[in-house]
């Protein structure tokens, strides 16, 4: 937890999703993504390498689910395989950190605003919608929607407009380093979540 955050009184909390809500897949996740693609089991950092590759234009929505995959393989997948590949991507970012849940419901129950600011692409952002936990956020912002990704300035100006607070008495919470870098420059306070919900559970506990 960087000193910034500890016991500090905050107006809201603007959160990540992968990897503070959501759990990052297993490697069991992505060799059946591998296998959907058709690529060898054996070669998953080269198709890591493609996945990531063209991942920032595709969650800030400039590539549509075809041209995205298109760039990842070298080919055309086909509308079945494509259909495949999208519902395999967006299966393996939907399981959720129980724990972590539990401590945004609190956070939630005691009227603190939480707003989500997540990279992600649109059909993922759909389904995300679509959760239990997405109720105890008051907005949700997702790159592909906004067309444009952290850490951009940009992105952030939409999570805090929507707080309507004095961004110093705002926390923001990422697991990238580079983004609670470039929230911090904006005047955001942050805690660069690292898969301890004690750090988080700290950070949300008001002062006394």
């Amino acid at each position: 937890m960087t000193p910034t955050t500890a016991h500090a009184d905050q107006d809201a909390v603007i959160l990540d999703y992968n990897g503070v809500i959501g759990l990052q897949p297993t490697t069991d996740q992505w060799l059946h993504l591998v296998r959907t693609a058709l690529w060898p089991e054996d070669d998953l950092p080269a198709f890591q390498h493609a996945f990531w590759n063209a991942r920032p234009a595709y969650d800030a929505g400039q590539l549509s689910d075809l041209a995205y995959w298109a760039t990842v393989l070298g080919h055309h997948p086909g509308a079945r395989r494509l259909r495949e590949l999208r519902d395999a991507d967006t299966a393996m970012w939907t399981f959720t950190d129980d724990r972590v849940v539990e401590i945004l419901e609190r956070a939630h129950a005691s009227g603190t605003p939480l707003v989500l600011l997540s990279n992600a692409p649109r059909h993922l952002s759909d389904v995300l919608d679509r959760h239990p936990w997405r109720r105890l956020m008051s907005h949700a912002f997702y790159s592909a929607r906004l067309q444009v990704c952290k850490p951009d300035p940009a992105a952030y100006q939409h999570a805090m407009n929507a707080t309507s607070a004095d961004p110093h008495r705002v926390l923001f919470v990422d697991d990238r380093a580079d983004n609670c870098h470039a929230a911090r420059r904006l005047g955001l306070r942050t805690l660069h979540y690292t898969g301890r919900p004690t750090d988080l559970a700290a950070a949300l506990q008001p002062s006394n």
